[in-house]
C-alpha cells in the first residue's frame, strides 16, 4: 500500500493530504476529506476549485479558518458509469487562500477575494486526484462437498491428482486430531 501523500505547510494553510485518493467503485458515491489547519494568528479564507465540478461537491467549497484552528472539508465524487483507462485521473483540485479580515464569517467570503485583481495576497495549492482499487473483502474459504460433484480432496485421495501423492505423504505427516482444529477453525 502506498503511503499517504504528505501535507504541506504553505504560509497560510497547512494542507492534508495534498492526493485525494478515492476507492474508485462503479456506480458509487465516494468521499474523502482534506483537513486545513491554519497555524496562524489569522483568520484564513479559502476557496476550492476543481477541473470537473459536474463530477465533484465539495463541502464547504469556501470558509473561514479560525486562528489555530482546523476545517475539514469533504469532497465527494458522483457515481461513476464506466471505469476510466488504467485506473487513471486526471482531475485535480485547487484550493486558494487569503489573509481575510478579523471577525470575517462565512457570509462574508466572496469570489471576487479570490481573484488576481483583488489587493488581496493569495496562495494556491494544487491537490492531484487518484484512484485506488477498493479494498476486496477476504473471499470464504470453500467447503468440500460431500456428495455431488467431485472434490480435489477426493481425487488426491485417490492419487488420481497430480499432486495425489504428495497429498497423501503430507496428509501422512498431519495429526488427525490437528486437522480437525484446523477445519474447524476457518468453518465456525
Amino acid at each position: 500500500m502506498a503511503a499517504p501523500a504528505p501535507a504541506t505547510t504553505g504560509e497560510l494553510l497547512r494542507i492534508d493530504p495534498l492526493e485525494l485518493r478515492f476507492p474508485f467503485e462503479l456506480k458509487k458515491q465516494i468521499s474523502c476529506s482534506m483537513q486545513l489547519s491554519n497555524l496562524s494568528n489569522d483568520y484564513i479564507a479559502f476557496k476550492v476549485k476543481t477541473t470537473s465540478p459536474k463530477k465533484y461537491s465539495v463541502r464547504p467549497n469556501t470558509g473561514v479558518v479560525l486562528p489555530r484552528s482546523t476545517c475539514d472539508v469533504v469532497v465527494t465524487m458522483q457515481a461513476q458509469r464506466e471505469t476510466p483507462p488504467d485506473m487513471q485521473c486526471k482531475d485535480k483540485f485547487l484550493v486558494q487562500s487569503i489573509v481575510a479580515p478579523a471577525g470575517i464569517t462565512v457570509k462574508d467570503v466572496t469570489g471576487e477575494m479570490f481573484t488576481k485583481e483583488s489587493e488581496n495576497k493569495m496562495e494556491e495549492v494544487k491537490l492531484r486526484v487518484t484512484y485506488v482499487a477498493p479494498p476486496q473483502p477476504p473471499s470464504p474459504v470453500p467447503e468440500e462437498s460431500e456428495e455431488g460433484s467431485p472434490s480435489r480432496a477426493s481425487e488426491s485421495e485417490n492419487g488420481d491428482g497430480p499432486a495425489g501423492g504428495f497429498t497423501r505423504a503430507l496428509r501422512e505427516r498431519i495429526d488427525p486430531q490437528e486437522k480437525s482444529l484446523e477445519v474447524s477453525f476457518y468453518f465456525d
